[in-house]
């Protein structure tokens, strides 16, 4: 087993740096994230890499310890239109596996911006995201529990699951509205309005 993982581990150090290489990783903190929605690498295969839906990073069927390795592996994330998620770089494009979405987020603040109030989040690979019209919340309504799963929006077509211990200060922080008719319990951050869902459903869920 240990020699698994030395593999494993060997592995995925070695794919960080050709991801690094390509990706001129030594300069992108000044640059910002790499620019993976205008590349156009050919596809070279699915290596057997996941994310769980707790966040975690698998290789080989062993964690991805190193939080450094996830982060660059983070940076270079894509969710193309055929609804799968890749790593990309200029050179070539490895598809892995997502059990849920590809980032957590974390923690949240709860704020204020000309009056109006912000919530900005934090994910598990170090993005800081505000809600707003750039990056909206989604909910869904999932399983025979009906779980409530509330979705942000990081970039491109890659999304944040919120964490359960998050989603309970999001419904704490909900407000019933009208939209377009119809009372709704929403959030609001950064200008928008986030419908979660009808009133009169969180009423049937609450009893």
């Amino acid at each position: 087993m240990a020699a698994e993982e030395i593999k494993a581990t060997t592995d995925a150090a070695g794919l960080a740096a050709l991801i690094s290489r390509a990706a001129g990783d030594a300069g992108a903190k000044a640059r910002g994230l790499p620019p993976v929605d205008r590349w156009n690498p050919p596809f070279c295969g699915d290596i057997d890499m996941e994310i769980r839906a707790d966040g975690t990073w698998f290789y080989m069927g062993t964690p991805i310890g190193r939080a450094p390795l996830v982060r660059l592996f983070s940076t270079v994330l894509r969710r193309d239109e055929d609804g799968k998620t890749y790593l990309v770089t200029p050179v070539e494009k490895v598809g892995i596996r997502v059990a849920d979405a590809p980032f957590v987020a974390v923690e949240m603040n709860a704020g204020e911006r000309d009056g109006e109030p912000l919530l900005t989040f934090r994910t598990n690979v170090g993005d800081v995201v505000e809600a707003g019209a750039e990056h909206s919340l989604r909910f869904v309504i999932h399983g025979e529990n009906s779980q409530l799963k509330p979705y942000l929006h990081v970039r491109g077509q890659l999304e944040a699951l919120v964490s359960r211990p998050i989603m309970y200060e999001l419904v704490e922080r909900g407000e019933r509205l009208e939209v377009d008719g119809k009372m709704m319990f929403c959030l609001r951050s950064g200008g928008v309005t986030f419908p979660v869902m009808a009133a009169d459903e969180l009423d049937k869920l609450s009893r």
